[in-house]
């Protein structure tokens, strides 16, 4: 099979953008051939551009699905960044007393890890008083997160306590695999959303975590999704982002607090 050309680079990029609004800088190169080059060969296609001509036919909508998870799932896991779960515990802590339910939202959840992480922290502080919303563009991290299994040895970060109170141990078949037991899974709703399109009624919430995903957007792209997502935060409520990122020059309709964690005025 050919090496991908740089035309053919170019197009998978607009598809991208058009699919997803992500934006592939050209050293994704070689994470477009590594990630696509198995789905040419389940299609019979000879080249990344006959490929890509059967993705935009129309003829496979549901292969141009599986495209677009291929390159746009990102690596995670539970209690990533914990500084953030500890922020999340402080907001928490200084609501406690308001009543009312405590909403989060998980918007690039991929495989769950970030939304259930969430949720045991807010089970174990407001028993039943709490939702948490997971999306992503991926239907087959949405599938996986939906499934709430996940492999023991990636779990460096994850409470012991967590562990006893949350999640079941795999055992035959299943050994080295844990699942978040059902009384937790049920309170954690995923979706499939595309942050570069209008957002579906979801309601609104005292926390969004949008982690990692601006970085794939190129700057308009950035201020239309941090403007829907504002729009999503309840007045005083907080948007944490990864650390690496900014919303300096995007938008100035939520106050900095700390590095990587912004707050819509009340």
């Amino acid at each position: 099979m050919k090496a991908i050309t740089l035309q053919e680079f170019v197009a998978f990029q607009r598809l991208m953008h058009e699919s997803a609004g992500i934006y592939l800088s050209e050293n994704k190169r070689s994470l477009v051939t590594g990630r696509l080059a198995r789905r040419l060969h389940a299609c019979g296609a000879q080249s990344y551009g006959e490929y890509y001509r059967l993705l935009t036919s129309g003829q496979l909508p549901a292969e141009l699905q599986t495209a677009v998870d291929l390159l746009t799932t990102n690596e995670t896991f539970f209690f990533r960044e914990p500084k953030h779960f500890e922020f999340l515990r402080a907001q928490v802590e200084a609501r406690h007393r308001a009543g009312g339910a405590f909403r989060v939202w998980s918007a690039a959840t991929s495989s769950g890890e970030e939304a259930f992480s969430i949720a045991m922290v807010l089970e174990e502080m407001l028993p039943g008083r709490w939702w948490v919303v997971g999306s992503d563009i991926s239907a087959r991290m949405l599938a996986k997160a939906r499934d709430a299994r996940y492999a023991m040895d990636r779990l460096s970060n994850f409470p012991h306590r967590y562990l006893r109170r949350f999640c079941l141990k795999g055992v035959g078949a299943r050994s080295g695999l844990l699942r978040v037991e059902w009384p937790l899974r049920e309170r954690v709703e995923f979706r499939r959303i595309n942050l570069n399109q209008p957002l579906p009624p979801i309601g609104t919430f005292d926390m969004v975590f949008l982690r990692n995903v601006l970085i794939y957007f190129n700057a308009d792209t950035k201020r239309e999704v941090v403007m829907r997502v504002a729009a999503a935060l309840k007045p005083g409520g907080h948007l944490l982002i990864g650390h690496s990122e900014t919303l300096s020059g995007i938008t100035d309709a939520l106050e900095p607090l700390a590095p990587a964690v912004y707050r819509k005025p009340a």
